[in-house]
């Protein structure tokens, strides 16, 4: 079975640079995700540490269904076999945070895109 991921949700899988599963949002388009012709899928890993930045944003638990503040990473964006996907969780971030996201992404391969601090409270 092809999982078939939805923009702005978050699942567990298997990254291919790391033995052990992580959560990860899916960004990219569903065109893309509900594909039988596209067999991958854009990601942006979460992770158990950071602090706030241009291209790192933490989440807290209550927004993201995860058992701890977490703080994806938008500077590892990635490309992910749809079949590394594990399980879906229960929520899907909002069309305001998938914005936000977007932006996060932007930054991390444009220096000109803006980070303010009326950027980060939108």
């Amino acid at each position: 079975m092809n999982p078939k991921p939805r923009r702005g949700e978050i699942w567990t899988a298997y990254l291919e640079d790391a033995p052990k599963r992580h959560w990860v949002l899916v960004v990219s388009l569903d065109a893309r995700n509900f594909s039988d012709r596209v067999s991958t899928i854009l990601i942006v890993p979460f992770g158990s540490y950071g602090e706030e930045g241009p291209t790192t944003m933490p989440l807290p638990p209550g927004e993201t269904g995860l058992p701890e503040v977490s703080y994806l990473k938008a500077h590892f964006i990635q490309v992910l076999q749809k079949k590394s996907l594990l399980e879906p969780q229960r929520r899907m971030l909002s069309s305001t945070r998938m914005r936000q996201v977007v932006d996060m992404i932007r930054r991390s391969a444009d220096p000109d895109a803006p980070w303010t601090s009326e950027l980060r409270s939108r």
